[in-house]
């Protein structure tokens, strides 16, 4: 088959009108489908060439400007491009009920609103309700296929000024779907998240165009064949870490996504969290651990301590919310923490265990904020302390919840026990070669950051899932299939990587003792 990757990216974005015209004129559920089917065939386009286990590539001409447009599926990239995919495929479907409910009832505030301004008492008619409902999921899903698109194609990209492009174009649809169906503030906090990763992004756009222009090309291959002038690299290297943090909500860069996750509608949450975050976690490993390797051992120790710190400031912050999504917010940061912890290993095991640590939170962290929309659609709140007892009622909800759970807490049988004890393995051979006390403290001060971890997720289930049922919730029943389908899917990939974690080994650890010259 020709063109395999390229379909994979460019389906979603060709066919975005389609999925906005199905929804238009059919309605929610023939949009829904249709995207899901979509994004499982381009998943399969993309899972095939991975089976062969060796890279695959494609080539095309672009401009003379930037160089060609070519596209890398290889030991670093498939595991980010299959979860990037496979998370899409499944938020798809998990996001027809909660977005059919969620424009409606932006529907009916705007509607009462105009009502009490105008002084009139006409009820809203359901034909209405409907055509816009039809109109908007139509928008919604179009927007949804080109923010997956634009997320694979950063991960595929082959060089600098690709990957930028990409970067801003998933940044995009996010943004319109934030102001047009988030929550409280939700237009102002649309516009603090794109400033925040445009920010980001333009600072890495400064470190960009200093190689490029300073190399002469902006393919990754000529500037690893060639290097970087010793002149533009630590202040290119500099742009792009800032750049990276910034998008992955590392401690001090990380003030924007919790108002983000609050006003977020959940599929959006879901996305961003397990794969869109993560984007950024890919450009440590493609942008400055491949293509500036002096410059990664300069700054894997600060990098290192970013992270613990990143790890634990956010689950102490995640221990005192009552807001779930806030609550996953602050684990999101925390969990980013764990990635830039090991990235800062410098050892092929630690960095082998920080890419499987990106499979393990998209796991954990989709099925947690699938529960978190289940509940609002069932219960109606987002207040932990208006919860209780929710297993009796919910139980395939709290089944999967507790899998997700125990992938974030890094507990076997699940993919995240697989991937925690493989980065701090690495961090701990890498402090005993280097015989560094820093890097002993920040492995000990790490194993500290997973009992916090362990300690708000368990607290979060317990008073969701266990305890009294109050009496608001007698008559709460169990999500539909298309919210709790995706989650046991998820749930099911977490064990079977848990259980036979080569799945996605077997690729990345040679790529990576190839990165770190073992």
């Amino acid at each position: 088959m020709q063109f395999v990757l390229l379909q994979a990216i460019f389906l979603p974005l060709l066919l975005s009108p389609v999925a906005y015209f199905l929804g238009r004129k059919i309605g929610a559920t023939a949009a829904a489908l249709f995207s899901f089917g979509l994004l499982l065939y381009c998943t399969v386009l993309v899972i095939t060439p991975a089976l062969s286990g060796t890279s695959y590539e494609e080539h095309y001409q672009w401009t003379q400007l930037f160089g060609e447009f070519g596209l890398l599926l290889d030991g670093l990239a498939s595991p980010f491009a299959i979860i990037i995919y496979v998370v899409s495929t499944l938020v798809a479907l998990f996001s027809k009920p909660y977005m059919v409910s969620r424009i409606t009832k932006v529907f009916e505030e705007k509607m009462k609103e105009k009502q009490l301004i105008g002084g009139g008492t006409e009820i809203i008619e359901s034909t209405a309700t409907k055509d816009h409902v039809n109109h908007q999921i139509g928008a919604y899903y179009a927007l949804f296929l080109v923010m997956a698109m634009g997320m694979l194609g950063t991960v595929l990209a082959t060089n600098l000024i690709e990957f930028y492009v990409f970067f801003e174009v998933m940044l995009i649809p996010a943004f319109f779907m934030l102001a047009f169906w988030g929550y409280e503030s939700r237009r102002r906090v649309a516009l603090l998240f794109f400033f925040w990763t445009h920010v980001g992004a333009v600072i890495l756009l400064l470190g960009f165009l200093s190689i490029g222009l300073s190399v002469g090309s902006f393919n990754y291959a000529d500037i690893k064949t060639h290097g970087i002038p010793p002149h533009v690299l630590g202040l290119a290297a500099v742009a792009i870490i800032v750049g990276l943090t910034v998008k992955m909500a590392s401690f001090v860069v990380h003030m924007w996504l919790p108002h983000v996750y609050k006003a977020s509608p959940t599929p959006l949450n879901a996305l961003s969290s397990g794969a869109m975050l993560g984007v950024g976690a890919y450009g440590f490993f493609r942008l400055i651990i491949m293509l500036m390797p002096g410059q990664y051992e300069h700054f894997a120790l600060a990098l290192n301590i970013w992270g613990l710190a990143t790890m634990i400031y956010g689950g102490v912050m995640a221990l005192v919310q009552d807001d779930i999504r806030k609550l996953f917010a602050y684990s999101s940061i925390s969990q980013m923490g764990y990635i830039l912890f090991g990235i800062g290993s410098a050892s092929a095991l630690g960095l082998s265990g920080s890419e499987m640590l990106f499979v393990s939170h998209s796991l954990g962290k989709v099925i947690l904020f699938m529960m978190a929309g289940a509940i609002i659609l069932q219960v109606g709140t987002r207040s932990i302390t208006q919860m209780g007892g929710l297993a009796g009622k919910m139980p395939i909800t709290a089944v999967c919840s507790m899998i997700g759970a125990l992938t974030l807490m890094g507990v076997p049988p699940t993919s995240g026990f697989m991937s925690e004890w493989t980065m701090f393995y690495g961090a701990l051979q890498t402090a005993i070669q280097q015989g560094s006390m820093i890097r002993m403290i920040t492995f000990g001060l790490g194993l500290v950051a997973t009992v916090i971890t362990m300690a708000y997720i368990l607290w979060m289930i317990k008073r969701v899932f266990f305890g009294k049922l109050p009496e608001h919730l007698e008559n709460t029943r169990e999500a539909n299939w298309y919210v709790t389908g995706p989650m046991m899917v998820l749930a099911g990939f977490s064990v079977v990587i848990g259980i036979y974690p080569d799945i996605f080994f077997n690729q990345i650890i040679p790529f990576m003792r190839g990165l770190v010259g073992v």
